[in-house]
């Protein structure tokens, strides 16, 4: 009988050339730092954390090839020629015609929440993020989430739950007519859902009906080349394309993009809106310039648009995107063996501890999703973030939270910023919580912002 072949171990593509020292503390230092953040890890000084997965946005390590291409900045106020490099790489890559650069996504957001929303018109999403929504409601929109319902669903392992639910569309058109709808915001991969792709058939099946009934999509392109992978390796017909191949073809089904380049194009800053509608882009290049910045730097130094020009094409480098996922993937599957209840399946950015499967003993209202977090960065350093019912906010009309049907603590992994050593870490502190979650408790609300609360939001632990 032949002995089964172990695949062999596949490294990452690259090597380290410069390192960044973090400081080990002691649980007692942070049980006296988080209760001075108010239990919330965004208020936590960054240097008192070990392992930092609050986010991917602009934490990610940038090539030698992109400091090199810093030392190259344009500083010129007007026609810098890293904006042309930036130009040419999102037409190359995206395919997008018009580039209008922003300082960060959610400033594309906003100019194109407020170019393309009518007061009282509908904003369909696969499910939301928080500040793409937050922008929709701020022009007047409603939010409309059409993802379909096994994104719901941690426990489901259905590839593509990132998909768009038609029949949740025609519902729209069916009660208000295709008017009503001012464009589809459709996010390839859904990060609230757990980082979750779209699979290319949805895509083209979204785009088809958007034609028909004369929407626009404009897609939330910040962690595109992560759905871009998950369709070559999950989706027939796709295994021996490329993921800059797979990638182009997901944006053709679009008329345009935000884009926060801190994610998907490896820098510390920036963004972009991008476009083949011409009128629009012409528009969004007027708003740009009260809000932002000339429409050839739009609040990025020319340096920084280099960067960004030059991450776009590494982001769609095969070996490089695979060994990002990979990761996300080991640190999943090592939950996942012990127990521990993630969303499934892995994501391509994060991992997402499933808060009330954890602590099924803590009530929505004692926001268990933010204890997690908060114990976990007790127990090793470690800081995630909540992703629950702090996050979604409270009903403008009601004034009672919002009830996601998820409630998640993000484990957010920069990329080619730790190796799997750290990932060990995080995997033993979140199976030792798990083995001892009887001991953790709720927390309440003592300060609450009006928007986007989570970021500024402060608690005190339950007796």
């Amino acid at each position: 009988m032949e002995k089964a072949v172990k695949s062999r171990t596949v490294a990452e593509p690259y090597k380290i050339k410069m390192v960044e020292t973090i400081k080990t503390t002691t649980p007692d230092y942070r049980s006296w730092a988080i209760r001075e953040a108010g239990y919330n890890t965004f208020l936590l000084r960054s240097e008192d954390v070990y392992i930092d997965l609050l986010t991917d946005s602009g934490t990610s390590a940038m090539s030698d090839n992109q400091w090199a291409g810093m030392m190259l900045g344009d500083e010129s106020y007007a026609g810098a020629r890293n904006f042309y490099n930036l130009e040419r790489a999102v037409r190359e890559i995206y395919g997008f015609q018009h580039v209008i650069p922003t300082h960060q996504g959610r400033a594309a957001e906003h100019i194109t929440s407020q170019l393309r929303i009518e007061p009282g018109q509908f904003v369909p999403m696969n499910m939301y993020f928080t500040t793409t929504r937050e922008h929709a409601e701020r022009a007047g929109g409603t939010f409309v989430d059409c993802i379909v319902d096994e994104a719901h669903d941690a426990a489901s392992e259905f590839p593509f739950k990132g998909n768009v639910d038609l029949a949740k569309l025609r519902r729209i058109v069916d009660e208000h007519g295709a008017d009503s709808i001012a464009y589809l915001s459709i996010a390839p991969s859904v990060n609230m859902a757990g980082g979750q792709p779209m699979s290319m058939a949805n895509l083209r099946e979204v785009s088809e009906w958007a034609r028909a009934h004369q929407v626009a999509i404009i897609f939330d392109a910040t962690r595109a080349v992560e759905n871009a992978y998950f369709i070559q390796r999950r989706e027939a017909g796709y295994a021996d394309k490329t993921v800059r191949d797979i990638l182009r073809e997901m944006m053709s089904y679009g008329e345009g993009c935000t884009m926060s380049s801190k994610k998907d194009n490896l820098v510390n800053i920036g963004g972009f809106l991008a476009t083949n509608n011409e009128q629009f882009a012409t528009a969004a290049k007027e708003m740009v310039v009260i809000f932002e910045g000339l429409h050839t730097y739009g609040g990025m130094a020319g340096r920084d648009m280099e960067a960004v020009a030059r991450g776009i094409y590494e982001m769609v480098d095969d070996a490089y995107i695979a060994s990002r996922v990979q990761q996300v993937e080991y640190l999943g599957g090592r939950l996942r063996d012990a127990g521990v209840p993630v969303v499934l399946p892995i994501g391509g950015h994060a991992v997402f501890l499933d808060a009330r499967r954890f602590l099924p003993d803590i009530p929505d209202d004692q926001f268990q999703a933010q204890s997690l977090a908060a114990h976990l960065y007790v127990d090793s350093g470690v800081r995630g973030m909540e992703r629950g019912m702090v996050s979604a906010g409270r009903d403008p009309v009601t004034g009672d939270h919002h009830r996601p049907k998820l409630s998640l603590v993000r484990l957010t992994i920069p990329r080619r910023a730790y190796t799997n050593l750290h990932m060990d870490v995080v995997a033993e502190s979140c199976i030792a919580l798990h083995r001892e979650r009887d001991k953790i408790r709720g927390l309440r609300m003592v300060h609450e912002p009006r928007s986007l609360r989570f970021f500024q939001a402060r608690f005190e632990l339950l007796d």
